[in-house]
């Protein structure tokens, strides 16, 4: 698997990116970080962006990531909303693990705000669905489809009697 070359292969994986707990809010556009790729300071950012930049990008495609290396002496992160307010977070001499419990806690939606967006997603209130709890019983109540072949029998080209017989009989 050709995927599976490189450093650290495991953050290519689709258990590894679904893993990620950093959910940003719904208001954050932009989300910049800015750090050094040398120096002792840097150290944690740059471990950040390398376990955890994945995960991000994979749990918030509507956020703009905006990366910016070796143009600042200490490393820090803005958060910029919509509505044109701006957080700065700085994140000098910290380990990965303490970054991202500090963006948990101040940019990260809540467990409860997750919890009921994962109820949201799983409705079965589509019009697409159908079965039992569900708006239509039977497929063949949906505009455009062939009605049930208990009410209305099948063509004979559609029925494998007629469609798979050896024989002419039919």
């Amino acid at each position: 698997m050709p995927f599976m070359i490189g450093k650290e292969p495991i953050r290519r994986t689709v258990k590894y990116l679904e893993a990620g707990k950093l959910v940003l809010k719904n208001s954050i556009q932009i989300f910049s970080v800015n750090y050094n790729t040398h120096g002792e300071n840097h150290r944690g950012i740059r471990e950040f962006m390398f376990w955890h930049l994945p995960q991000i990008l994979y749990k918030n495609p509507e956020v703009q990531l905006v990366v910016t290396r070796n143009k600042t002496p200490s490393p820090f992160i803005w958060c910029f909303y919509e509505n044109n307010k701006r957080m700065l977070i700085d994140v000098d001499m910290k380990s990965k693990d303490e970054i991202l419990e500090h963006l948990l806690k101040v940019v990260g939606k809540s467990k409860e705000v997750l919890a009921t967006e994962t109820i949201a997603k799983e409705k079965t209130d589509n019009p697409a669905n159908f079965g039992p709890n569900c708006e239509r019983s039977c497929i063949c109540e949906i505009p455009g489809q062939l009605p049930c072949p208990g009410i209305v029998p099948l063509p004979n080209h559609m029925r494998g009697k007629f469609k798979f017989a050896k024989n002419d009989d039919f």
